[in-house]
């Protein structure tokens, strides 16, 4: 997770200096080699961002996997999920909009810790929500091939991995309510 939040982190920097060399290119035209690197640069940071995104899925899923066998364990039962409906609802696009906190929740409800960790789940559950509009907003608007355009674009993506970047350190925040143990428990 702290992977991927500093890919994002740089991700956001290395977009805001290329709107920073757009605006400075509306008087001045850029050197041929430092607009190249600068959008090869973009993408490097997004291709890298997109790689600690689906890590720290798989991570988290096995996280999950292995929170719920344990505390499953604890009261003697099996999950009644078996592991491949957990890594589907999980890993699949979309799919894991809704089930990834509904497995959340079942694991918050089992080991008693709903009432403290509803909250954060479900801001958890909507910042998501919020990150994926901003993402498919900011992809559906970078086809333009105007120079304003590609700008109100650098904006539009800014501003999606900025909302990303607050999801993934809800999810260290939520992560961090189920790993908070009591003194008097293992």
């Amino acid at each position: 997770l702290l992977t991927a939040i500093v890919l994002f982190a740089l991700a956001v920097v290395v977009h805001i200096a290329n709107y920073a060399l757009l605006l400075h290119n509306r008087s001045t035209l850029l050197n041929p080699i430092v607009a190249g690197v600068a959008t090869w640069a973009e993408v490097a940071a997004s291709v890298l961002a997109c790689v600690g995104l689906i890590a720290s899925f798989v991570v988290l899923t096995r996280w999950l996997i292995s929170r719920r066998a344990g505390a499953y364990a604890r009261h003697e039962e099996q999950d009644p999920r078996p592991a491949w409906q957990l890594w589907l609802g999980c890993l699949l696009p979309l799919a894991n909009l809704f089930w990834a906190p509904v497995f959340v929740f079942e694991l918050a409800r089992l080991e008693g810790r709903l009432t403290w960790l509803r909250t954060p789940i479900v801001v958890w559950w909507c910042a998501w929500w919020v990150s994926l509009f901003l993402s498919i907003f900011a992809f559906a608007t970078s086809f333009t091939q105007d120079a304003q355009g590609i700008a109100d674009n650098t904006v539009a993506t800014i501003i999606a991995y900025l909302a990303a970047l607050a999801a993934l350190l809800l999810t260290v925040k939520m992560y961090r309510g189920f790993e908070h143990t009591a003194v008097d428990r293992p």
